[in-house]
């Protein structure tokens, strides 16, 4: 890997921190120096504008939680146990988000839904995938005989996720994990009774 390669992954990586803690408007390039230690003309040697490093730097940290979730699932076999993997990492990400902040998407979706189109744009391909994941492993679940064939997909993915995110908004805002905990429990019971009993 050549040495601008590595430069550029270090100034994602730190703005990406940067960015989902303190958010696009709330971070500068001023905070973004201090934190990779170069100065302004080193950073914009790699991106062009603070827009860009901004929607890049959301990429790298949804990219980043995104390599987990797809670990974590795969560890197992059938799409059930990889739907309750699903919703196991989101409950992991409440306590122990993979980038300083918590979950790029809440903190992304939220500034960006007036004040910066583009992000939002980027924001809603990223949660799309999310929603996708989620309605295709219910998708498969029912496929394999291990959901009710009457069950909804796109209506569970749909609610698991809405679910999720407002858990992980909760327990960062009252700095409480029980908000997810309740959550994550109640979708991991309606998975169960989702489940077909043999």
């Amino acid at each position: 890997m050549g040495k601008g390669k590595v430069t550029r992954d270090m100034i994602l990586g730190k703005a990406a921190a940067l960015f989902n803690s303190r958010g696009y408007f709330g971070a500068s390039m001023s905070d973004v120096m201090s934190a990779t230690g170069l100065e302004k003309g080193g950073i914009y040697n790699h991106f062009l504008s603070k827009d860009q490093l901004a929607l890049e730097a959301f990429d790298y940290a949804f990219e980043t939680a995104s390599a987990i979730f797809k670990e974590k699932i795969a560890e197992h076999d059938k799409a059930i146990d990889k739907l309750i993997a699903f919703v196991d990492c989101f409950k992991n990400t409440a306590s122990d988000p993979p980038i300083p902040g918590g979950c790029p998407l809440l903190n992304s979706a939220v500034e960006s839904d007036d004040g910066h189109p583009e992000m939002k744009l980027r924001v809603m391909k990223a949660m799309d995938a999310v929603l996708a994941t989620a309605e295709a492993l219910v998708r498969k679940s029912i496929e394999e005989g291990d959901i009710e064939p009457e069950a909804n997909p796109q209506a569970i993915a749909r609610s698991f996720v809405a679910g999720l995110e407002g858990a992980i908004m909760l327990t960062r805002l009252y700095s409480d994990t029980q908000y997810m905990e309740s959550v994550a429990s109640g979708i991991l019971n309606q998975i169960e009774t989702l489940r077909i009993k043999r």
